[in-house]
């Protein structure tokens, strides 16, 4: 069975890229608790919005997905799930919300692990929810002809508690050790976790929550407010070829984390990066405020609702946001995606 043990990483020579980019979003973190306190309004609508997009992000991840009118109804107003993918987007929501409103009391240990996936399964007809797997799984590759192949073969059923509970035990060895930066042990303890894959179903979802939680509990809390899910799925690709990269040779202990550890933090750093954006926005008074909402739709990441632009900026009037839209998308700096309710902005290619 595969040991674990990140003591290593109080003497570890990392990349300088990787410590820069931890050196960068503590510094942004550092930011984001100054402005918490001059600016709750927005820090909460930006939570709302956040909740949202990470919902629909790490289930499209896996290519769960409804309606934007339906997926508002499920996180904003608890409706019942109508059908199988509803009923997955539903669980997502409730362990969401057990992470975001609980984080401070919840380790990082077994029975939180189950826990969750059972949380994440308990509107599905899937009866293997909190409990690991009882048979032997393995994960695909698809070339582009469709053709499948076995890409990596993760810890068998009958080794995967005792690999769990390794886990758990080397995670709380260090977690405290003020020689090693969380947010280089962080990447570590998912990238295992992917690589037991202790579930039947569910455990890239479960990895993404267990990120927000083991982040929360370290002070980067930046996915309450820009949906870290959301950006892992806008960049997927890169997601699943860093993935692939870091566990090549894990079952031998000869696997390079590195690549992977480098996709979490630049995907960790983009959003404290698009945090900052919208706050430097809010603070410049002296903008107009039809520069203010030109330079959000311009600077966002992602597609962008004139309801989200309306939540960040709750001095301007939602009739001004829509001619600043109106006027950009005439002009083709942004493009509109959708239509009616369900538009979105977004920067022109």
């Amino acid at each position: 069975m595969r040991n674990f043990d990140y003591s290593f990483l109080r003497s570890a020579k990392l990349p300088a890229q990787l410590l820069n980019m931890t050196s960068g979003i503590s510094s942004l973190q550092t930011m984001t608790g100054i402005r918490k306190t001059d600016y709750a309004k927005v820090y909460t609508e930006l939570e709302a919005i956040a909740k949202l997009q990470s919902v629909k992000g790490s289930n499209a991840i896996e290519g769960i997905a409804t309606t934007d009118a339906r997926l508002r109804a499920i996180v904003n107003q608890n409706s019942a799930p109508l059908n199988h993918n509803e009923a997955e987007i539903a669980g997502y929501r409730d362990a969401l919300n057990q992470i975001h409103t609980g984080y401070a009391g919840i380790e990082y240990r077994e029975s939180t692990v189950l826990s969750l996936h059972q949380i994440l399964l308990r509107y599905t007809t899937e009866r293997s929810g909190g409990r690991y797997k009882t048979e032997d799984n393995v994960i695909l590759a698809v070339d582009s002809s469709g053709q499948r192949s076995v890409r990596f073969h993760p810890t068998p059923a009958a080794e995967t508690p005792a690999a769990m509970e390794q886990l758990f035990l080397a995670y709380a060895d260090v977690k405290a050790d003020a020689g090693i930066h969380p947010l280089l042990l962080i990447p570590f303890v998912i990238l295992d976790f992917l690589c037991i894959h202790p579930f039947d179903d569910g455990n890239g979802r479960i990895s993404r929550l267990l990120s927000l939680l083991l982040l929360y509990k370290a002070g980067f809390d930046v996915g309450k407010y820009v949906s870290f899910e959301e950006q892992i799925n806008l960049h997927k690709g890169a997601y699943y070829e860093a993935l692939r990269q870091s566990s090549e040779g894990w079952g031998e202990g000869k696997n390079d984390y590195i690549p992977f550890m480098e996709y979490f933090l630049f995907t960790l750093l983009k959003c404290y990066q698009e945090l900052d954006k919208r706050f430097s926005i809010v603070e410049d008074k002296r903008a107009t405020k039809k520069a203010r909402i030109e330079a959000t739709v311009l600077n966002s990441l992602a597609p962008i609702s004139k309801a989200e632009l309306c939540a960040m900026h709750p001095d301007i009037s939602p009739t001004t946001v829509e001619a600043a839209l109106g006027a950009m998308v005439k002009n083709g700096r942004i493009r509109r995606i959708g239509a009616a309710r369900a538009s979105r902005y977004i920067k022109a290619d």
